[in-house]
């Protein structure tokens, strides 16, 4: 079953969560945890991820995937690069556990019939950093430069495959998280002013482009509720949305939901101190990084329109959309094409 864009069948309520939340009992069970295994839900975003209490062998955490969002081969993929950063770059990632004939991806009907995709990974303690720490800022500058060198040397294996983040998977015909004219609060006022700014976004990436030192493997979410920060250790989770894309969308991904604040330059300046202590950025490359906070700001407006049962979209709802505008209209007076 493939879900049509911007569809999300875990964003149905409480009921559905109920159902999912018995799958994930018997998933658990399924994928090595023992009998008396507890399942706790996490959080709701593309997924549903769930903490594993495991009596004989201790925590775990447990994703049940959202239908039609991926197949087995793209989580496979996902997981094939999850695992040589945490080899070959230096960057801590959760370790996939495998069920017990040995798979990393299991595939189990639920109570519908429906059949849905799940990973156990090990886990992994530490908090989320706060929105205003630059010095966390710097240092996920820096790991995502490791991840951006590692992107452009790896050898992807011959059947490596993810989607793509480009101006087209996020505002075209068939938009991998809905239209942005569908976003909560979008009344005529606000279309004009998102229509003019997608249409610079989408002049500004064409004239950037594509090259290979510009668009690569990426991991298109490292916002901080993907970082988890341990006493010196930091890790990386969540590679859902990993795949091609501009590089710099990945700075773009790292203020999401509070591109506009009035800190964010400060922390942009950290993040670019931290990815210049492995590796340069060139002032035109840098010149454009508004483009792709912008970028990443529109399409939350349709991830949010699109995902309303996700508590990060009620709690932001139609006050992000204005925010957005008003963060549009600054960026718009600033570049035309």
């Amino acid at each position: 079953m493939n879900d049509e864009p911007g569809t999300h069948d875990l964003s149905g309520g409480g009921d559905v969560l109920d159902r999912i939340t018995r799958f994930a009992g018997r998933a658990a069970q399924a994928g090595g945890c023992g009998p008396g295994s507890a399942v706790r839900l996490l959080n709701v975003s593309e997924n549903a991820t769930y903490l594993v209490q495991d009596p004989r062998e201790g925590p775990s955490v447990l994703r049940v995937h959202r239908l039609g969002y991926h197949t087995a081969a793209e989580i496979e993929s996902e997981l094939a690069w999850m695992d040589a950063l945490r080899a070959e770059a230096g960057v801590r990632t959760p370790r996939v556990l495998p069920a017990p004939g040995g798979g990393r991806v299991m595939t189990l009907a639920d109570e519908t019939g429906q059949e849905r995709h799940c990973v156990r990974f090990e886990y992994l303690a530490g908090t989320e950093p706060a929105d205003d720490d630059a010095a966390h800022f710097a240092e996920l500058g820096e790991i995502t430069a490791r991840m951006h060198q590692h992107a452009r040397q790896w050898r992807r294996p011959p059947w490596f495959t993810r989607f793509h983040w480009d101006y087209d998977a996020a505002f075209g015909t068939r938009a991998r998280w809905g239209r942005w004219q569908d976003g909560i609060g979008v009344g005529p006022a606000e279309h004009a002013v998102l229509a003019r700014l997608d249409r610079v976004l989408r002049d500004r990436l064409a004239a950037f482009g594509a090259g290979p030192q510009r668009y690569g493997l990426v991991h298109a979410d490292t916002r901080l509720a993907n970082l988890l920060v341990d006493g010196g250790q930091v890790s990386v989770i969540d590679f859902d949305d990993s795949g091609f894309s501009w590089y710099l969308y990945d700075v773009g991904t790292s203020v999401s939901f509070f591109e506009h604040q009035p800190h964010v330059p400060e922390l942009i300046d950290s993040w670019l101190s931290g990815y210049r202590r492995v590796t340069d950025l060139p002032p035109e490359d840098e010149a454009e990084i508004w483009t792709f906070i912008m970028f990443r700001r529109l399409l939350l407006v349709a991830w949010i329109g699109s995902h309303q049962g996700a508590d990060i979209a009620r709690e932001l709802g139609a006050a992000y959309t204005q925010d957005s505008c008003a963060l549009a209209e600054r960026y718009l007076s600033r570049r035309a094409v």
